[in-house]
């Protein structure tokens, strides 16, 4: 299964979870694992296994069937064109003054690569550090971010980019009094 079908499945087990009105919580105590794991997967932090997923989408009340019926790979285009209006809003962690914009998600090269644009309203921050099984690019195109990787804190302003191991623990912190927007780019490991 390619790696962008699994951040399309990853989405779908929110949009589910939350249009049914069921918590991480409650969904972990029906498929018996933990709420972390339920987070990590809904956050692309994580790939669950066959046996997982299929026992999530059961717990969430939804046929298999209807689950996976659009869900489908990227075409093998030489040339692909996504309109802004095309962007995917989503949330991760659901951090407060997160707003992340899924621009496409595909395979080069045999390997995962998410593009996102991520705004951060004034002064907004995660009150924990993530892990992401992925090196991560960031490109500041507004406004100024504190980025902390590990035990580090980098100052970047717009034109200033980072890239970095995201298994080290990290979490972005907009410094500034107007939003920040940065151009991010996820290349997973296998």
């Amino acid at each position: 299964m390619a790696n962008e079908v699994l951040l399309q499945i990853s989405s779908k087990l929110k949009d589910y979870r939350k249009s049914k009105g069921i918590t991480i919580q409650q969904l972990a105590d029906r498929a018996q694992v933990s709420k972390g794991l339920i987070s990590q997967i809904e956050n692309n932090r994580t790939i669950p296994s066959l046996l997982v997923l299929i026992n999530l989408i059961r717990s969430l009340g939804v046929d298999l069937n209807d689950f996976f019926a659009d869900v489908e790979q990227a075409s093998e285009a030489k040339v692909l064109v996504k309109r802004s209006s095309e962007y995917q809003s989503f949330e991760k962690e659901q951090s407060k003054g997160f707003l992340y914009k899924r621009i496409m998600t595909r395979n080069i090269q045999s390997l995962p690569t998410d593009i996102v644009i991520l705004e951060l309203a004034p002064k907004a921050t995660r009150a924990f550090m993530v892990k992401t099984n992925a090196y991560e690019y960031k490109y500041i195109i507004s406004g100024e971010v504190e980025y902390i990787v590990g035990d580090q804190k980098y100052t970047l302003s717009a034109g200033d980019s980072i890239f970095f191991d995201a298994n080290l623990p990290h979490k972005p912190v907009n410094v500034g009094d107007t939003t920040a927007s940065m151009l991010v780019m996820y290349f997973f490991k296998e």
